[in-house]
């Protein structure tokens, strides 16, 4: 068994890193220096909305469909209250089965105000399974986080954080970025945060990129913001590891993602999206 107290450690396996990206695919505007109590109001999505996706790799210059995804939102009440329950589940099939075999599903609740509550992620990625959770709790102008890794069931890690700055996980921060206002931004600007997987807290950097018009797997063409994502640390600091697209309306739904990947690169399209809260006015005529 193995305990310590992480702050900004190394990142987790190169593919599993670039899997995990695809969650930030909403990221917008989460700035790294706030309280550490943070209510955001929710005024970008409802209660039912579920976007599904089509994962693809570029494979010897051809681009071949290897999985699926989907992100959805529900509501859910217990003696503590209402809260909402975000999840991702993805999966590769097929040929990409033989060397790596992806099935991931993970889970946050957060308050309706959108502050995390609680993460899991239980994993099976290549030969490795592990569950990731981080249990979230606040006092004062605090916020401490309680980490925990299980690997291939047998090996444990336990970490704590503890800060006056805002901590998120990967899919409460998605929630809460999509929210932001990005009338704000120009190109160029950078945006840092922290986020908790059941490992660290680390640092992440966004850079927004400006506006372009992208055609989605729905057969519509789209009107989106731009962002790249980085890992905010002191190794690959000017690699782009992903580059996603989002609609530049109010619902700001992740439409595209364009992952660099170790052995290649690979994107995800959205082709069906349900529940959504507001038109997509986003859309081109």
């Amino acid at each position: 068994m193995k305990k310590a107290l992480p702050l900004f450690g190394k990142s987790p396996a190169a593919f599993r890193q670039k899997c995990r990206t695809f969650l930030l695919a909403a990221l917008l505007l989460l700035p790294l220096g706030a309280a550490a109590q943070c209510p955001q109001e929710n005024v970008a999505f409802k209660p039912g909305e579920d976007i599904r996706y089509d994962l693809y790799f570029n494979w010897k210059f051809i681009w071949k469909k290897v999985g699926t995804a989907r992100f959805f939102t529900q509501l859910v009440r217990s003696s503590s209250g209402e809260h909402y329950r975000i999840r991702l589940v993805t999966g590769t099939a097929g040929f990409v089965d033989r060397f790596f075999r992806m099935r991931d599903t993970i889970s946050s609740l957060t308050t309706l105000d959108l502050q995390p509550v609680y993460y899991r992620k239980a994993a099976a990625e290549g030969k490795n399974y592990y569950i990731d959770q981080a249990h979230f709790s606040y006092s004062g102008s605090r916020v401490s986080v309680k980490l925990h890794q299980r690997k291939n069931l047998q090996h444990d890690y336990y970490g704590e954080y503890d800060s006056t700055l805002c901590v998120f996980d990967m899919l409460t921060i998605m929630a809460r970025a999509r929210s932001w206002d990005a009338s704000t931004l120009r190109p160029g600007d950078k945006i840092r945060f922290l986020m908790a997987d059941g490992e660290n807290v680390e640092k992440e950097l966004l850079l927004y990129r400006g506006k372009e018009t992208i055609e989605s797997k729905d057969g519509h063409h789209y009107r989106c913001l731009v962002f790249s994502f980085y890992e905010d640390n002191d190794e690959d600091r000017d690699r782009e590891l992903i580059r996603f697209f989002i609609t530049d309306d109010r619902n700001h739904l992740p439409i595209r993602l364009d992952m660099n990947l170790n052995f290649g690169s690979a994107k995800a399209f959205m082709h069906t999206v349900r529940g959504n809260r507001y038109p997509l006015t986003a859309r081109v005529k």
